[in-house]
């Protein structure tokens, strides 16, 4: 069953981006792999889910 709550900060898993080490920001969550994930803005969330996109569609590939 997937959780279709929206994310939020309370539930995130980090306090600091994983790209640039500034605190995360609410407007800047993901669900991935059924835990919330945080980056200071949506500019580094989006080149998050596009690295995921990428590796995900490569892995899958057999």
């Amino acid at each position: 069953m997937q959780d279709n709550k929206a994310p939020a900060l309370e539930d995130c898993i980090n306090e600091v981006c994983p790209w640039s080490g500034k605190p995360v920001s609410g407007d800047s969550l993901v669900r991935y792999q059924g835990q919330v994930v945080g980056f200071c803005n949506p500019g580094c969330r989006d080149k998050f889910a596009a690295a995921i996109t990428m590796f995900d569609g490569k892995l899958n590939k057999d």
